[in-house]
């Protein structure tokens, strides 16, 4: 009987060994989901926004999408998308924002939407970084610059504050760090230990200065709305708030009202 058990035990921890194995090597295939469908934005309803190739300084050649606002002293949003899709599944968005007189620039990383690559967090953080310095080298500095960040997003925008000062951020959906969404077997510490990438948004969000807008989903089942709460209260930013929408999910903040919180926001500014 003993020895039943201990083999039985033996055998589970070999399967657990054997999952977190499977966690450390293929951890990027489990995180990002990138779409290589290449879109042209006048086809789905965008015809301001241009296709605008920026050069990413490790020579990567990726290309987003850009319409300057119509009037010269308007902010311009500077989208980060999620793990999923492309910026044509943020058509929407973009249509909402440009209807309203904000400039967009919607970034569309390496591996998604016909770029070439693969995603991690070191280089969707470069080609962030690329776009911040292109689209200041025509003249559009940070004090001009919203930064948007959905889910995975989110560390996107939060790493690129630690570099530019921007005239607020807004997170649809964030999470303290990476490492918080592991699955429940995987303790937390190990699973910073394991995982390459952190985007380790609670350990940035403290020195935030600028205002900040977190619009989260009650019903979200992929990033707890309790992680937006601990984030707006980690926030360094005096003007700071967050938005609970009481039906909404992971990926439908738009379609219960997301835009109202946010364009209320906007104006504030």
């Amino acid at each position: 009987m003993v020895t039943a058990l201990l083999a039985a035990a033996g055998g589970l921890a070999s399967l657990y060994l054997l999952m977190l194995l499977a966690l450390g090597l293929f951890q990027r295939d489990m995180i990002y989901r990138p779409d290589p469908t290449r879109t042209d934005p006048a086809d789905i309803g965008l015809s301001e926004m241009l296709p605008v190739p920026v050069r990413v300084h490790d020579g990567r050649l990726i290309t987003s999408w850009y319409a300057p606002p119509l009037h010269p002293h308007a902010p311009t949003l500077v989208m980060f998308h999620g793990n999923a899709g492309t910026n044509a599944k943020r058509a929407h968005k973009a249509r909402f924002l440009l209807d309203a007189g904000f400039g967009v620039f919607m970034v569309e990383y390496r591996g998604y939407g016909g770029n070439s690559g693969q995603p991690s967090e070191a280089d969707l953080t470069a080609d962030a970084r690329a776009v911040l310095e292109w689209l200041a080298g025509r003249g559009v500095g940070s004090g001009r610059l919203v930064l948007c960040g959905e889910s995975i997003g989110s560390g996107v925008a939060m790493a690129m504050t630690r570099e530019i000062e921007p005239l607020a951020v807004i997170l649809e959906c964030p999470f303290t760090a990476l490492a918080d969404l592991a699955p429940p077997y995987v303790p937390t510490v190990l699973a910073r230990w394991l995982m390459r990438d952190h985007f380790d948004n609670l350990t940035k969000i403290a020195a935030l200065k600028a205002p900040l807008l977190i619009i989260h989903g009650e019903q979200d089942d992929l990033t707890p709305p309790a992680m937006a709460r601990t984030l707006v209260a980690a926030a360094g930013s005096a003007d700071k708030g967050a938005v609970f929408l009481p039906l909404a999910h992971h990926n439908d903040l738009w379609e219960h009202g997301a835009e109202r919180p946010i364009l209320d926001f906007l104006r504030r500014l």
